[in-house]
């Protein structure tokens, strides 16, 4: 299952990354999932949110440069050892993280991960093979 991730591109610095999260609050959007990474100069805030579509065109309109990216939700015992059991069966099939953020949600004893592959469909395939929980946008967002 493909979950949908909106990336907005931020200038680094006081007040921008408020702008964003004073309209989605204004809007009544939800965030499930945030990634903030930045350089000296702009910053890239990765969001998996309850009402995508809503996100994106109330941070347009507030002039965010926003776009989309498909990522992939994945459940993990929240124990030493379940992020690399995950990421030993990704490397045995050839799959690369290009990036991931973790979070836990209120109603599991799991973690939820959000990858980022070079090969989702692939990755997903190889989850699924061996028995590793995928999420969809709705059971991330309840």
């Amino acid at each position: 299952m493909i979950v949908e991730q909106i990336s907005i591109f931020l200038e680094n610095k006081t007040g921008r990354l408020v702008e964003v999260t004073k309209a989605l609050a204004d809007a009544g959007v939800n965030i499930r999932a945030l990634s903030l990474a930045d350089t000296s100069d702009f910053g890239i805030l990765r969001l998996i949110v309850d009402n995508t579509e809503k996100a994106r065109l109330v941070l347009k309109e507030h002039g965010l440069t926003v776009g989309s990216t498909s990522v992939v939700a994945v459940e993990v015992d929240d124990t030493p050892g379940g992020l690399d059991h995950i990421l030993r069966v990704l490397s045995g099939a050839g799959i690369n993280v290009e990036y991931m953020y973790a979070f836990v949600q209120r109603s599991s004893e799991n973690a939820t991960l959000i990858f980022r592959f070079d090969r989702t469909e692939q990755a997903l395939d190889v989850l699924r093979q061996h028995h590793i929980p995928v999420l969809s946008s709705e059971m991330i967002c309840r």
